[in-house]
């Protein structure tokens, strides 16, 4: 495996009185696409929230690039280089698309250049004057994207990036996040859909009951097959 960018160990997380993730564990290398799958209610969309520092309360190890950061706040850790891509996607509907995509701040040296956002996503600059929320899904999703690549961060927290999307544009966030991957980015992807996960990753984390019950690499998958759809229900 290639330099560990990213270490979590025994990362418990709350929300209120419910106690979601019960020791999780996973790494990350440099450069790597790594997927959490799971069923509704795993704890995948929890990890991600933990590692950005935005749950009620976490105990455990977050290391990002050998630093501890479980007891800094949210934005020091997007300072850092950690982007956070929600599952609501979070376009504001008072701005268009050029606002939404200039509005997170740069917070390290090597993000992308509107220009280079807008050659990733030619419909986004073709609709660049319209309101945010006035986007098809797909285009939201790119719009959502596109904002955190502007930020110089070097791993991308993605949730859900295809829920609700037509296969098309499914195909399509898959093309782009693989020319991310080969643009140098490390990507933590959260997924329900295997079939979609499988076409991207290199390795993929299985969650069940808030913890990582296994771990199977791209090469192993079909393999395991059998036993991924057990955990997956499908």
């Amino acid at each position: 495996m290639p330099e560990t960018l990213l270490k979590v160990e025994n990362l418990q997380a709350w929300y209120g009185e419910s106690h979601i993730l019960h020791g999780v564990g996973f790494e990350i290398g440099r450069g790597e696409l790594v997927t959490l799958l799971g069923r509704n209610g795993a704890g995948k969309t929890t990890t991600l929230k933990s590692v950005m520092g935005i749950v009620e309360k976490r105990t455990g190890s977050v290391r990002f690039e050998d630093r501890e950061i479980i007891g800094r706040a949210s934005d020091e850790i997007a300072r850092m280089g950690i982007a956070y891509c929600p599952e609501e996607r979070g376009v504001f509907s008072s701005l268009n698309v050029e606002e939404n995509l200039l509005l997170p701040p740069v917070v390290k040296p090597g993000g992308m250049s509107l220009a280079e956002i807008y050659g990733l996503f030619p419909n986004l600059e073709e609709r660049r004057r319209s309101q945010g929320t006035k986007l098809s899904g797909g285009e939201q999703q790119m719009l959502a994207i596109g904002r955190i690549l502007r930020t110089g961060a070097g791993l991308l927290l993605l949730d859900e990036p295809t829920e609700g999307l037509a296969p098309v544009i499914v195909q399509r966030i898959g093309e782009i996040i693989r020319q991310l991957k080969g643009r140098g980015f490390t990507i933590l992807l959260v997924e329900q859909n295997f079939h979609f996960a499988a076409t991207v990753a290199d390795r993929h984390y299985v969650m069940e009951d808030g913890r990582v019950v296994d771990m199977v690499t791209s090469a192993d998958v079909q393999q395991n097959i059998g036993k991924l759809q057990a955990y997956l229900g499908v």
